[in-house]
């Protein structure tokens, strides 16, 4: 059997055909695929959430972020359509739910505190009406910013549009880590020192300092919805 997945010391790639679903938790009429967690050595949990009708998530085992791919969810009764996205403190009770079949991509992270400063407090947005705009001025590559720029929140969470053809300027190595989901279209990601073909659905966890580069290949755009660590000093404790 052949698999493009691949599992190295700094990067993870995991595609839909390697896939498997398990409930979480407190989990009502819905299963998780879980990308990657505390057991790979990640410092935060990412898993696709799919929602038969009726579906809720179990509480949160930490902050929690959420972002629609398909059909609609509920948080305390207020609904998310595609692209729409909730955050959540943790110790948060709202009931997120699915009245018909739905997916959305869960990201859970131990929150960590700055000295002087409150917690965020849970709120909900919708990707297609913040502003859109080009990274590191180039207008064929654009990037919309979820969660606010707070030194209060200690991740962050964005979409990166790319025309066909746009890449990232630079190869990048840096102190923080990402998980990664592809949300349309396609192109060529540098892991490391391997080049992988990646398309929609796949997922990606990229360990500190590993070297990372995307091209867009194709006729469509190319988007993904991308987390890292954010806004805390590097001798702070993971």
């Amino acid at each position: 059997m052949q698999t493009r997945s691949a599992h190295r010391t700094d990067h993870l790639l995991q595609t839909p055909d390697t896939f498997v679903r398990a409930p979480l938790p407190g989990m009502k009429n819905a299963t998780a695929i879980v990308h990657i967690g505390p057991a790979r050595g990640a410092h935060f949990t990412q898993y696709t959430a799919i929602f038969e009708p009726g579906g809720t998530l179990g509480p949160a085992a930490a902050q929690r972020f959420v972002y629609v791919i398909d059909g609609e969810l509920t948080i305390d009764g207020t609904a998310l359509a595609k692209g729409g996205f909730t955050y959540q403190p943790w110790g948060s009770t709202a009931a997120i739910e699915s009245a018909g079949s739905s997916r959305a991509i869960v990201i859970e992270k131990p929150y960590k505190p700055l000295a002087g400063m409150h917690p965020p407090a849970a709120f909900s947005g919708q990707e297609s009406v913040l502003e859109s705009k080009p990274l590191d001025g180039d207008e064929a590559l654009h990037v919309r910013t979820l969660l606010p720029a707070d030194p209060a929140f200690d991740m962050a969470v964005n979409t990166l549009t790319f025309q066909p053809g746009a890449s990232l300027s630079q190869v990048e190595i840096h102190v923080m880590e990402h998980g990664l989901m592809m949300l349309e279209g396609g192109g060529i990601y540098r892991l490391s020192d391997h080049w992988y073909p990646v398309q929609e659905g796949d997922f990606i966890w990229m360990a500190p300092y590993c070297p990372q580069w995307f091209g867009a290949l194709g006729k469509v755009l190319a988007k993904y919805l991308i987390y890292k660590d954010w806004n805390r000093h590097p001798c702070a404790s993971k």
